[in-house]
């Protein structure tokens, strides 16, 4: 692992890192000891599930096109991501919570916060396109919420990138191709891409910089699928007589055909990033990150239909097999413009991040660290208007997001006093993250051209604040043993809260709540290469500011879709570990977790004030999930240069109690928590033949999951369901030289077709070419 001497930009929500080796992560039986000159946001030293991936190890294994595919073998974590630049949808699920639970995890990158607390779901993702594949040195995964270092939202896992910083100088350039041919209803066809980076940083006395661009233009597979109910049609002769029309099941067996695709996005995207280091001091290193991204994307929709002459059909009444749906809105209604709509997105984001962290290695140290996330532009244009007319222009609508985004504050400090009664390391902190969502809706008379003008047809702003103090102590109490007890105190407001819909609007009344969180962790070294690990914490997620506000309003004031009062998510989260190490190279561990949850944040449908059936979020009143998680690597075992690693969890998810239903009260009771299945596996074989050529083949699988709160949807292979999945993977790597590197894989070697409401992509091949100087 390559050193690094100067400290990047770390999290102005995270602890103080040791200083124990400045070049290196130790992992020790029974704790992990984080080096504290490496740019990680983990926790000191930790006595739970900790998992790793270095770069030599994705560059043999992984066909990384986004940063988040280096998370693909990690245990129990899925990311769905639906296509090659997923920028908006590719949400982290982690043992207990499913692809609907983005806010259920933190993603940092050299500590720098790229989760999306704005929200919780599928449009609020961790902002993955931050990172390249390309400058990541390093992924760290902590598991649970065991640290008082960081907020509720930890509840699932920690992920933390660890990016490039030179010690000398270097230069990287990188090509990639890839194509996904697709064929799925009546979708045939083949979508490519392309991706370019470059990255270029030195280091000289103090001083250390690091800059890395990329630019990826990608098409994906078609995203949404236009249906029409059987039973909704009329029999006869009515509308429009066409062929072309798919005739399948819909995730409850119902039958339905399929009349067209949608969202088949094509995004070019660009990202620049800026890293400086100056050691002011041989012991005061400062710091400075300059981010930015931005994407352009295109979303286009196909009908499969044709009339008599073989013309496309995209508007008005049609008969399908002699069933007419001729109305003009409703189930019966006939070819709509929301049936086949094209969408245009402009998005630039931009991240600053700076801290001043000290590096006595004596009795104490400290940092301040700040970074601001900012959507300087954020755009998304959807036609209104039938197509072919809705090409060049027409009515539609405009949602703007600018001026959302969150800033963090930090000053966290460590301490290491002696003779206490043991060896102790404190950690202690005082945080405030500030999150910002500004959302505007426009009805527009030209959708490609209009702009955000007038009085906007919806809204919904907001804004929260989460202030924490927290202190951790490890305590080497006696020989072989360890514990770490951490207490996290923590006040949350939220105000600015407005909700329109038309002319009426609501504006929402401040809130505040506060809450403490306990941690503990405890380790035995039972033997030389044997240790037992126990964790149990309280996570508080409170709500984001989307579940508070997004939605509509009515002249009563009541809220048919945003509810402001939601209550915060409580989790007490426990596991019980063993692991054997016999070697630096290999090792096995069990791991039992149980999570206790009250009030989960969920969308379903209940009651509102005025007595009337809504679906909004709410809060489902207690979710229980326990599981065996166990987790494997050898290294040269079985063979000289082959190394295995592989996972298998097993985990039942189900809803306690719920004041709130489905259909009829008490529906969801005993069933499946959505989108958490009860198996995962993930297998990994690398050989390295040589010391220039190496061969990766990889397989991942899930077991049945649901997709609805009353696990209504058996059939998951289906549009808007969630199936089981078996995919596997492959990847060559050969060293041509000491400066050039070609690569070649392929991505669901297997081709299976599987789906998260949207599907997956099918078999997709990669080619790489690679410069280092």
């Amino acid at each position: 692992m390559p050193p690094h001497t100067l400290a990047a930009v770390l999290c102005a929500a995270l602890p103080l890192a040791a200083l124990a080796d400045p070049d290196e992560q130790v992992k020790s039986l029974g704790v992990v000891v984080i080096g504290g000159a490496r740019p990680t946001s983990l926790p000191t030293e930790i006595p739970t599930t900790i998992e790793t991936i270095t770069r030599p190890q994705i560059d043999a294994t992984i066909n990384a096109t986004d940063a988040e595919d280096v998370l693909k073998y990690f245990p129990s974590l899925l990311v769905r991501k639906r296509y090659i630049g997923d920028y908006n949808h590719a949400v982290l699920s982690t043992r207990a919570s499913g692809t609907g639970n983005s806010a259920h995890s933190l993603v940092y990158a050299d500590g720098i916060l790229l989760s999306n607390l704005l929200g919780n779901g599928a449009t609020f993702t961790p902002r993955w396109g931050l990172v390249t594949p390309e400058e990541i040195e390093r992924v760290d995964v902590l598991y649970g919420p065991f640290s008082a270092a960081y907020s509720g939202n930890s509840v699932g896992a920690v992920v933390d990138y660890v990016t490039r910083m030179p010690t000398a100088f270097e230069a990287h350039a990188k090509l990639s191709y890839f194509s996904q041919p697709f064929d799925l209803y009546g979708t045939h066809a083949t979508y490519d891409g392309w991706q370019g980076s470059a990255s270029l940083g030195n280091a000289q006395g103090g001083f250390a910089w690091w800059i890395d661009v990329n630019r990826s233009d990608s098409e994906g597979q078609p995203l949404t699928f236009a249906t029409r109910y059987a039973a909704n049609g009329t029999p006869g002769s009515a509308g429009v007589p066409v062929s072309g029309a798919v005739a399948g099941l819909d995730r409850s067996n119902q039958a339905w055909s399929l009349l067209g695709s949608g969202t088949q996005y094509h995004t070019v995207q660009d990202h620049l990033k800026l890293k400086l280091a100056y050691a002011l001091t041989p012991e005061l290193r400062a710091s400075y990150t300059f981010g930015y991204w931005r994407n352009d994307g295109r979303g286009e929709s196909q009908s499969y239909l044709r009339d008599a002459s073989g013309a496309a059909v995209y508007s008005g009444p049609v008969n399908i097999g002699g069933l007419g749906y001729t109305g003009s809105s409703g189930v019966k209604a006939g070819l709509l413009a929301s049936d086949f709509p094209l969408t245009r997105d402009g998005l630039e984001h931009l991240i600053h991040a700076v801290s001043l962290k000290s590096h006595t290695q004596g009795l104490f140290d400290w940092e301040v660290a700040a970074s601001v996330y900012d959507y300087r532009r954020d755009l998304n244009r959807r036609s209104g208007t039938p197509l072919p007319a809705a090409e060049a222009g027409g009515a539609g609508s405009l949602s703007d997001q600018q001026g959302s985004g969150w800033n963090t504050l930090a000053l966290k400090g460590i301490w290491r006093p002696q003779g206490l009664g043991g060896a102790h390391l404190f950690d202690a902190g005082v945080q405030q993250d500030s999150l910002h969502l500004r959302t505007s809706v426009y009805a527009l008379a030209d959708w490609l051209g209009g702009g955000a003008d007038g009085q906007p047809s919806s809204r919904f702003d907001g804004n929260t604040k989460l202030q924490a103090v927290y202190a951790q102590d490890a305590w080497a109490f006696a020989e072989g043993w360890k514990a770490v007890l951490g207490l996290r105190a923590e006040r949350w407001t939220a105000r600015g809260g407005f909700t329109q819909s038309g002319s009426f609007g609501y504006a929402h009344p401040e809130r505040a709540e506060s809450d403490l969180s306990p941690k503990l962790a405890l380790s035995h070294q039972l033997a030389e290469h044997w240790v037992l690990k126990a964790s149990t914490g309280r996570a508080v997620r409170f709500p984001t500011v989307s579940e508070l506000y997004q939605g509509a309003a009515t002249a009563n004031g009541i809220s048919n879709i945003a509810n402001p009062d939601l209550r915060p998510e409580r989790s007490w989260t426990s596991e019980l570990s063993t692991e054997w190490m016999p070697s630096d190279t290999s090792s096995l561990r069990a791991t039992l977790f149980h999570e206790d949850t009250h009030d989960a944040l969920y969308s379903q449908t209940g009651t509102n004030a005025a007595g009337a059936l809504v679906t909004s979020v709410q809060n489902i009143d207690h979710v229980r999930t326990w599981g065996l998680e166990t987790a494997g690597q050898a290294a040269g075992v079985l063979l000289a240069g082959l190394d295995l690693q592989g996972s298998i969890t097993y985990a039942d998810s189900r809803v306690v109690a719920n004041s709130g239903y489905v259909s009829f009260p008490g529906d969801t009771i005993g069933k499946w928590q959505q989108r958490v299945p009860r198996w995962r596996a993930s297998a990994l074989a690398t050989w390295r033949a040589t010391e220039r050529f190496s061969l990766a083949y990889g397989a991942r699988y899930a077991g049945k999951q649901y997709s609805t709160a009353d696990n209504s949807d058996p059939n998951g292979f289906a549009y808007m369901a969630a199936s089981k999945y078996f995919t596997t993977d492959v990847r060559l790597r050969f060293a041509m030289s000491k400066q050039w590197t070609a690569a070649f894989g392929v991505d669901n070697l297997n081709n299976y077709q599987y789906w998260n409401f949207h599907p997956y992509p099918q078999r997709t091949y990669s080619a790489e070419l690679e410069f280092t100087l």
